[in-house]
């Protein structure tokens, strides 16, 4: 293996484990807070079902982002670590300051400003689609979280919030093992897609790689963020908890199924804000919320930036 292959290698595989941990908030965070599941069987349970997702299901999404974006579905690796690169930086700053944000947004920018700096052709019409789903997204599961919020209320045995019975608490958890599986179905691209453009592996082994890594964030860095957005964002019993969760896992997943990529923080967040407006809006932390929001736009942004100049800097390599 050349020397930067090796590199692009190694940052994706530091840019998947830094993920990995970004994202244990949004997938086990809610059955930690609610006492469903201690903090190191959350961690257990996710990482084999993160790394089943990202080797199994994430075939479609990885040709997706790795062809779909710049024209002609090829790039070179230096312009690959320039994107990797950038993007690692980015999603490792907003971790060490415990701010969910849009991984996925973040690489596809890093992709445009790495490709506007290089002279490569941009398909915009794929970003076009790509934003029209992260508009929807969020607002598909508000609503859902609504509707199981309402739902849920409404079953025998349910009702009463927090005293609701183990049998919720087991499928908070069922449902928090869902979520992990499509966060490496849906994720893992952010750091191997590039494989495929620059035409390192295909489909396959770049979902194995990846998901190792997302594995290993999960299990090595993953508990600072595991707390942050269930006990931050919105005051959740057993019910809205669940409800929550299983929309974030079926949002994700049915973009998967169509080799699309959304953000999981979106997903969940949305479907949060859904559950706790069937209760009442004095659930949802807005600052905390609104906080998360500003992650979201400045995430794209820097992202743009960094990867244009990144891709000038390493065009030599």
């Amino acid at each position: 293996m050349h020397a930067p292959d090796l590199l692009l290698l190694l940052l994706a595989l530091g840019f998947a484990w830094s993920m990995g941990a970004h994202y244990t908030g949004a997938c086990m965070g809610m059955p930690h807070a609610s006492g469903s599941i201690g903090a190191r069987a959350a961690l257990w349970t996710m990482a084999p079902l993160t790394l089943l997702g990202a080797t199994f299901l994430s075939h479609g999404v990885l040709v997706h982002v790795g062809h779909g974006i710049v024209a002609g579905g090829r790039l070179a690796t230096p312009a690959a670590i320039a994107v990797i690169g950038a993007a690692f930086a980015l999603t490792t700053w907003f971790t060490q300051r415990r701010i969910p944000t849009s991984t996925i947004q973040i690489l596809v920018f890093c992709i445009v400003g790495a490709g506007s700096a290089l002279g490569l052709r941009i398909r915009w019409e794929a970003i076009a689609r790509l934003a029209l789903l992260w508009v929807l997204a969020p607002g598909i599961a508000c609503a859902l979280g609504y509707l199981f919020t309402r739902l849920f209320d409404a079953l025998p045995g349910l009702r009463g919030g927090s005293r609701a019975g183990p049998l919720v608490a087991r499928a908070l958890v069922v449902v928090g093992g869902a979520a992990s599986l499509a966060m490496g179905a849906n994720d893992v691209s952010n750091a191997t897609a590039v494989f495929l453009s620059t035409g390192l592996c295909g489909p396959l082994a770049a979902g194995l790689v990846g998901g190792l890594g997302l594995a290993a964030g999960v299990l090595t860095w993953g508990r600072a963020l595991l707390r942050r957005v269930a006990f931050d964002m919105v005051k959740v019993d057993l019910p809205m908890a669940t409800a929550a969760q299983l929309v974030q896992a079926l949002v994700v997943l049915a973009a998967v199924a169509f080799g699309y990529f959304t953000s999981m923080n979106q997903a969940l967040i949305g479907a949060m804000a859904g559950a706790g407006l069937a209760r009442g809006r004095e659930t949802i932390d807005t600052r905390v919320m609104l906080g998360v929001v500003r992650g979201w736009v400045i995430g794209p942004l820097a992202g743009a930036l960094l990867g244009y100049g990144l891709a000038l800097a390493t065009r030599g390599l």
